[in-house]
C-alpha cells in the first residue's frame, strides 16, 4: 500500500523485524517484566501460547487464562477473526473483496464495501493525507513492479515504471464514508493495504480475545505488537529493540509496555543490492523505487493500525519529518536508526523514554 514489503508469501508478508519479545530470543517470544502487582482476583491465571500462519507471518497469541478451554476458546475466535480480515484485505489473493474493487470500480462507477474495508481505506487516506503521499493507499502498480525487479536483481524497465507511477496518487481514491462506497478515480488502479492490514488485524484478534474474558494478552503479527493488559504480577511486556547492524543479536533496548502496540520497518533482513546500490523492499511512492537508506523504525502507538501505518509513513519520509510526525501523533512515540556514512545515527522522539525499561527494572530481572 505505501512503503510496501515485496516478495511477500500468499497472502501478506511480515515488515523487516528487528523487534523481539524479551531477551532477544526468537522475535515472537514473549517474557513479561517483573515487578509488583495487585494479585489476580478469583483464580490463578495460566500462560498459554499459540502460533498460527496468516497473511503471510506467522501471528502469535500469549495469553493468560483459568484455564486450557478458556484460553483455546478465545485464541480460536481471534484467529477466526485475522482469516476473515485476509479475506476482505489481501492483495494477493484475487478474490479478496480489495482485489475485487480494484478489478471492479472504474471512474463514475463506485463500489460499495464492507464496514471493515471502508475504515482501513478511511485510515489509509487519512495518513496518505498527514504524509503528502510518503503512505500512499494506490502503491500497488509500483510496488508489483518493484516485486519483480527484486527477484531479477535488475532496475525496472523506465518505461513500465513511468506507467506504474501514474497510476499512484491517493487523491484518486474517493471514499463515501456514509454510503460506504469507493471509487477508482483512474483506470486499473491496485490498492495496496501491506502497511497498515496487519496491524488492524492484530487490534481486532485482541478485541475477540477480550469478548471471551481475556485481558492480558500479546499478538504478535510478524512483527507488528499489539498488547493487552500486562501479565500478572508485572508491569507490562518486556519489548526488545535488536540493533541495525545485528538484527538477529541481542536487543540492545528494551521497552515496557501495556494496552498498547509497536511496530517495526526497515531493511535489515529484505533488500537487493544492483548495480552496486542497496534497495530496500520498502518502496517510496513517489519513485517506485526501494529506498537506499539503509534503516530502522520502531514506534509505539495506542493501537496496531496506527503503529503499523505510523513505521510505515516514518520509513519513507526519513528521521526527521517522520520524528514530527510522531511527535504530533498523541501518546506516539518512536525511534529511528539510520546508517549514514557507514556509521548508525539514532534519532528519537521525546516520549520514547516514558516506555523504556528502567535500569532498576532491568538488574532485577
Amino acid at each position: 500500500m505505501f512503503p510496501n514489503e515485496i516478495e511477500r508469501p500468499p497472502m501478506r508478508v511480515s515488515r523487516c523485524l528487528l523487534l523481539a519479545i524479551a531477551c532477544g530470543a526468537a522475535p515472537c517470544d514473549a517474557e513479561p517484566i517483573e515487578r509488583a502487582a495487585p494479585p489476580v482476583e478469583g483464580t490463578r491465571l495460566q500462560r498459554f501460547e499459540y502460533r498460527q500462519p496468516h497473511m503471510g507471518v506467522a501471528f502469535v497469541i500469549r495469553l493468560y487464562a483459568a484455564d486450557e478451554a478458556a484460553a483455546k476458546r478465545a485464541a480460536d475466535a481471534a484467529y477466526a477473526r485475522v482469516a476473515e480480515l485476509n479475506d476482505i484485505l489481501s492483495d494477493y489473493d484475487p478474490e479478496s473483496e480489495l482485489m475485487r474493487l480494484c478489478r471492479d470500480s472504474a471512474p463514475g462507477k463506485p463500489i460499495e464495501v464492507s464496514a471493515e474495508l471502508a475504515f482501513v481505506l478511511s485510515r489509509s487516506l487519512a495518513m496518505s493525507r498527514r504524509t503528502d503521499g510518503a503512505f500512499d493507499v494506490t502503491i500497488g502498480p509500483v510496488v508489483r513492479l518493484w516485486r519483480h525487479a527484486r527477484r531479477r536483481r535488475e532496475m525496472p524497465n523506465a518505461e513500465l515504471l513511468a506507467e506504474a507511477r501514474a497510476l499512484v496518487g491517493w487523491k484518486s481514491v474517493r471514499l463515501d464514508e456514509r454510503a460506504r462506497t469507493v471509487e477508482l478515480l483512474k483506470p486499473e488502479m491496485r490498492l495496496d493495504l501491506g502497511g497498515i492490514a496487519k496491524g488492524y488485524a492484530a487490534d481486532e484478534a485482541l478485541r475477540l480475545l477480550r469478548e471471551h474474558g481475556i485481558d492480558r494478552a500479546l499478538i504478535d503479527a510478524g512483527g507488528d505488537i499489539v498488547m493487552g493488559d500486562a501479565p500478572p504480577g508485572r508491569a507490562g511486556w518486556r519489548i526488545g529493540i535488536a540493533p541495525l547492524d545485528q538484527p538477529e543479536g541481542a536487543p540492545s533496548r528494551h521497552l515496557v509496555l501495556a494496552n498498547q502496540s509497536v511496530a517495526t520497518s526497515g531493511d535489515a533482513f529484505q533488500h537487493v543490492e544492483i548495480a552496486g546500490t542497496r534497495y530496500s523492499h520498502i518502496v517510496d511512492p513517489k519513485t517506485g523505487l526501494g529506498l537506499t537508506t539503509h534503516s530502522s523504525v520502531t514506534v509505539v502507538a495506542s493501537t496496531g493500525i496506527e503503529a503499523d501505518a505510523l513505521a510505515s509513513a516514518v520509513s519513507v519520509l526519513g528521521p526527521k519529518k517522520g520524528i514530527a510526525l510522531v511527535e504530533e501523533t498523541p501518546k506516539a512515540a518512536a525511534l529511528v536508526v539510520q546508517v549514514e556514512e557507514g556509521t548508525p545515527q539514532t534519532f528519537e522522539s521525546r516520549r520514547l523514554m516514558r516506555f523504556e525499561e528502567r535500569k532498576s527494572e532491568a538488574s532485577s530481572r
